[in-house]
């Protein structure tokens, strides 16, 4: 698969940034452990739903309950969240897993949960041929989080959790979803829909000259920046 070049450029620049500021283990995990499998989910499943690299940290640097450094293929840390982004092969986190490095596993993200992390795992398998999978559930985790930053906006209590509905169920919804959610009347429903049409958080779906549905617009993190 080719790779656009606006992303090749911003993935050099990525890497590079982290590497003129990191020395030692991390400097040199970083130049070893991010290879094709952690560029795939950058290109795959992380730049058609952002459009950038902002907030993102390559082979980042974590630790247990014991201080036992591990590292994160990736960690999002904008001002709204921690969120580790992780791509699992299985023969290396599977079939070679014996049953220590199982329980470790579970433990530490449910270590790193109670320490506010969302760690999000995705299979190499489907980054890199389901990536749609992928984008779905990354906008249903994040997606709740860029919600309720945008406290600063205009956006209503009702208009939100309508958003909230839309990036949660992946698909577009209509007004008649709204009506069988939320126990409000068609006029009221529409009126929702089309307030957040207005600011540019969703988007008319048309089929036949008609709109059948609204979805989520693409680039949502720049919406709410």
């Amino acid at each position: 698969m080719l790779m656009g070049g606006s992303f090749e450029k911003e993935h050099v620049a990525l890497v590079e940034r982290h590497l003129s500021v990191r020395t030692g283990e991390r400097r040199g995990r970083l130049a070893r452990g991010h290879q094709y499998a952690e560029k795939l989910l950058l290109h795959n499943v992380w730049w058609p739903l952002f459009g950038n690299l902002d907030h993102l940290h390559p082979e980042y640097e974590v630790y247990d309950w014991n201080r036992k450094s591990q590292f994160l293929d990736f960690a999002f840390l904008p001002p709204y969240g921690r969120f580790g982004l992780e791509c699992d092969g299985y023969q290396s986190h599977v079939k070679d897993m014996d049953r220590e490095k199982f329980s470790y596993s579970l433990n530490r993200d449910t270590f790193l949960a109670g320490m506010g992390w969302r760690i999000i795992h995705f299979s190499f398998d489907d980054v890199q041929k389901r990536p749609e999978v992928c984008r779905m559930l990354l906008q249903m985790v994040i997606g709740p989080a860029l919600i309720r930053n945008a406290s600063g906006s205009s956006i209503s209590p009702q208009e939100r959790e309508v958003l909230r509905m839309a990036w949660c169920t992946g698909k577009g919804i209509r007004p008649k979803d709204i009506m069988i959610q939320y126990h409000v009347n068609f006029r009221t429903a529409r009126k929702w829909l089309q307030g957040l049409v207005d600011k540019g958080m969703l988007r008319p779906v048309l089929k036949n000259k008609y709109i059948c549905c609204y979805e989520p617009v693409e680039g949502f993190p720049e919406v709410w920046s």
